[in-house]
């Protein structure tokens, strides 16, 4: 029998990113269920509002918790307009294009997003390969490990719509999880956070043990108690 008490969550991973960077996050799992979606090769010329509306068919529970992390982030916000849904979370993300970091804002400007030699990243194995000190070859690894979207449609694609995402306002109600040593969106351009100390943008990998503390306070509450490894920005 189908416990129909179940909390659904389902996560998206961020750019060019698999779900499985969502493999040690854990919720009990007598109140949670976790699915993970995948990135789709987007249409030509898809708006992101169509691209999410996709992605909701995927979607097959009643007022699901949408997670999303950096650009999946964006995303789930964007899901959220378009389904009912019990909780939206981003992680390592931004809740409106004032929060973008000013080389994202120049290059939204300057239409210099164009210009992302994309192609690279279909080289992640050479990268390893040539990879120079401990720290270089374990990013190396981790970019093989968990950046698989390597299609160049879908990149260029991804990196326009993150750079130009249109959202002047923040959506009411989206809990917003950052590192404050976020190095793709600094902390100092984001408001009204749950901050993680030390998180960096891949905190979702390298901090998880912080997520298994406190998502489920987080997913049935929308906030976090202050707590000394933890503060609330304002």
């Amino acid at each position: 029998m189908t416990n129909t008490s179940v909390i659904h969550v389902y996560c998206m991973p961020g750019l060019a990113a698999n779900p499985t960077i969502f493999e040690k996050i854990a919720l009990p799992q007598d109140k949670f269920q976790i699915h993970w979606l995948d990135w789709l090769l987007p249409k030509p010329k898809e708006s992101i509002k169509d691209y999410s509306r996709r992605l909701c068919e995927k979607v097959k529970h009643e007022n699901p918790v949408l997670i999303g992390v950096s650009f999946g982030g964006v995303i789930v916000q964007e899901m959220a307009q378009l389904i009912d849904v019990r909780r939206v979370i981003i992680i390592s993300s931004v809740k409106s294009e004032k929060e973008l970091p000013r080389r994202m804002r120049f290059a939204r400007c300057t239409k210099a997003f164009k210009i992302v030699p994309t192609s690279l990243a279909r080289h992640v194995d050479a990268f390893e390969k040539i990879a120079v000190g401990d720290f270089a070859k374990k990013r190396a690894k981790l970019y093989k490990k968990y950046l698989s979207i390597t299609d160049i449609r879908y990149l260029d694609w991804a990196i326009e719509k993150m750079v130009c995402w249109e959202r002047a306002e923040p959506y009411p109600g989206v809990v917003h999880i950052h590192g404050d040593s976020d190095e793709i969106f600094p902390y100092k351009y984001i408001e009204d956070c749950i901050t993680v100390r030390g998180g960096t943008h891949v905190m979702i990998i390298n901090r998880f043990r912080w997520f298994n503390d406190h998502l489920e306070e987080i997913i049935m509450t929308g906030e976090l108690k202050e707590k000394k490894e933890n503060l609330i920005k304002n």
